[in-house]
């Protein structure tokens, strides 16, 4: 294959250095550098807003086996800064897909680098922590890129949700719909959007800046608070929006970003994770009713443990069973409640659906008290 013939490297800010073959796309993309497990769902993973900004190394030995299909896609366009890949397939085999995974890389100018040993690179990425990078395929010199990559800022710090929320509202679903929620977007999945309409709520959309004022004013019967990439405490509005819908006594529910958020709000810190967890089989305990579930994960930040443990209103609903984090929480006096992980993702296992469902029965609820 032509495109297999262009030399390109992987070069991480350690100045450790990958070598490999250019795909389709000749240029340079800089990014945190992180890796996903899935064996499946590369689509999915490309366009998820919350991967904004970073360069995604599959684990799966191979990569575009089953092409694109229009319909899987969680915004509406691809999201990460660059592809790494170690054995990558113009050719596609499943009968419903509509193009091959290059002509989608190559349509959004997406820098993509394969024949790399994953296997070492997730290593390396496990041993030292994750990383900026760059994937260059243009054939910039090293020392060049060095400098250029020592620029980039670190995730730690960076307020990306600006980059992915949408600029204008947008409403989502019936509007003949027995709820309606009010969803701020700081990088929303659709698939999430998808999974509150199907629970007869009419969703609408808000930038990620907008004051609580103007959410307010639709009177919704709930709010909710979305995933997104960054770190969440440059968002200073956002956290006192959340505040905001708190003192609402309206239920409030949020999925990773929106879950550190909610923290925030509460006091309670947050810190950038040595690795993150991206994959789709990672395993959670359920503390309310001491079930596993088997979860999606896109997170490299978390909340602090020790601080939600010793908080006066909240309480740790959800905990990793890997390393202990926080997955999940609740306030004691209000109808508030988040995850870190995504429920909507659901790759195999629907563990973790029925958290929609309990923030509809919250919405009920709350709306059989104001009768």
């Amino acid at each position: 294959m032509q495109f297999l013939h262009q030399k390109a490297i992987l070069l991480l800010a350690d100045g450790t250095i990958f070598h490999g073959n250019s795909i389709g796309v000749l240029g340079k993309t800089f990014g945190e550098v992180c890796f996903n497990t899935g064996m499946s769902g590369y689509q999915e993973i490309f366009t998820d807003p919350s991967y904004y900004g970073q360069i995604m190394v599959t684990t799966n030995v191979h990569i575009g086996n089953y092409g694109i299909n229009a319909n899987e896609v969680e915004s509406n366009k691809i999201q990460i800064a660059g592809l790494v890949c170690r054995n990558f397939s113009d050719v596609y085999s499943r009968p419903n897909s509509e193009s091959s995974l290059l002509d989608y890389l190559k349509q959004q100018n997406i820098v993509t680098i394969s024949n790399i040993d994953t296997r070492a690179l997730v290593a390396h990425i496990r041993d030292y922590g994750a990383q900026n990078a760059v994937v260059c395929t243009d054939g910039t010199p090293i020392e060049e890129l060095k400098q250029m990559l020592a620029a980039i800022p670190p995730m730690k710090g960076l307020e990306l949700a600006s980059k992915v929320s949408t600029a204008q509202k947008y409403t989502f679903g019936n509007p003949n719909a027995s709820y309606k929620v009010a969803a701020l977007d700081l990088g929303i999945k659709t698939n999430i959007l998808r999974n509150l309409a199907k629970r007869d709520c009419y969703i609408e959309v808000f930038p990620y800046n907008t004051p609580f004022e103007v959410m307010q004013a639709i009177n919704p019967d709930g709010y909710f608070l979305s995933n997104g990439p960054g770190d969440p405490e440059p968002l200073v509005q956002v956290q006192q929006t959340a505040q905001c819908m708190i003192e609402s006594g309206k239920p409030v529910f949020g999925i990773c970003l929106g879950h550190q958020i909610l923290a925030l709000a509460n006091g309670v810190s947050t810190y950038k994770m040595f690795n993150g967890h991206r994959g789709i089989n990672h395993p959670v305990m359920n503390m309310i009713t001491g079930k596993g579930e088997i979860t999606s994960q896109n997170h490299g930040f978390a909340v602090s443990r020790e601080q939600l443990e010793a908080h006066s209103e909240l309480e740790i609903t959800h905990y990793h069973l890997n390393d202990a984090t926080v997955a999940g929480m609740r306030m004691k006096n209000n109808p508030v409640f988040s995850v870190q992980y995504h429920p909507e993702a659901s790759p195999g296992p629907h563990d973790s659906e029925y958290l929609f469902d309990n923030f509809v029965d919250l919405i009920k609820i709350y709306a059989l008290q104001k009768v």
